[in-house]
């Protein structure tokens, strides 16, 4: 009698399989973005990490799903599959801007209710959680909208010439906004997890100061990584932030775990 075949994961993408791989990369997009935005990280990683990207209800193969308006509902949902994704392997969480909010509710899911903490939470191009920056572009009509995705330069230029496709993705991208500008938690709130915050010297949003006061947040370990670039610099420093990730989790577990 055959196997029976596993359900497709809902929350997760995998790009590029590794069955034989010892630790997973649970990876959070930014407001706007998807899964496919790992997509080339995925590939440099080295065999023995294997990426798994969120994939928010309200875009691609999910865009007839209810969009989620906050970074806790965000969060509750991948929880909810996730548990099942890494119980029998160690795993880091990765998320880029609102994705880094996400990903610290999630860990902090994770250390309570979770079957095991995270190895490390690496937090990209996000200002720490007790640092409130509502700029209100929630707000905005749709050209001003636009005008904020130009201008971070994160968003594939054909989208945003395509007026079909904008009409399906602006509503996602306003109830993102909305879940990140919204976003705060008081100083006490920490998670036990080692933290590697990432940074680029030229983000218009995101101050260094802001980003180093993600060291308040944990009672582990903290690193402050600055790479040149504006607010999407993990795209042209994908090798070193591919590098900076394996290093990091080589440290971090057993050793031989990550060899070869």
């Amino acid at each position: 009698m055959a196997s029976p075949v596993p359900p497709r994961s809902t929350w997760f993408r995998t790009f590029h399989p590794r069955p034989e791989a010892r630790i997973a990369l649970v990876c959070l997009p930014y407001a706007g973005g998807a899964a496919s935005a790992f997509y080339s990280l995925s590939e440099r990683l080295p065999a023995q990490i294997e990426a798994l990207a969120a994939q928010y209800p309200g875009r691609q193969d999910r865009i007839r799903e209810p969009y989620l308006t906050t970074v806790p509902d965000l969060a509750r949902g991948a929880f909810e599959e996730l548990g099942a994704r890494v119980a029998d392997r160690p795993f880091a969480l990765f998320g880029h801007s609102m994705g880094g909010a996400v990903a610290f509710e999630l860990a902090r899911l994770l250390e309570r209710d979770g079957p095991c903490a995270p190895l490390a939470l690496f937090v990209s191009g996000r200002r720490a959680p007790s640092i409130a920056g509502d700029r209100g572009i929630r707000f905005r009509d749709d050209a001003g909208i636009i005008a904020e995705l130009r201008e971070l330069e994160g968003t594939d230029s054909r989208v945003l010439e395509e007026p079909e496709l904008l009409r399906l993705v602006l509503p996602t991208v306003r109830a993102d906004y909305a879940a990140a500008e919204t976003y705060h938690r008081g100083a006490e709130v920490v998670v036990d997890s080692p933290v590697v915050a990432l940074a680029g010297d030229r983000d218009p949003h995101v101050r260094l100061d802001e980003a180093a006061a993600w060291r308040g947040h944990t009672t582990g370990a903290f690193d402050l990584r600055v790479f040149p670039g504006g607010h999407f610099f993990l795209a042209d420093h994908e090798p070193e932030i591919a590098a900076l990730v394996t290093d990091t989790l080589r440290a971090a577990i057993p050793p031989g775990t990550l060899a070869g």
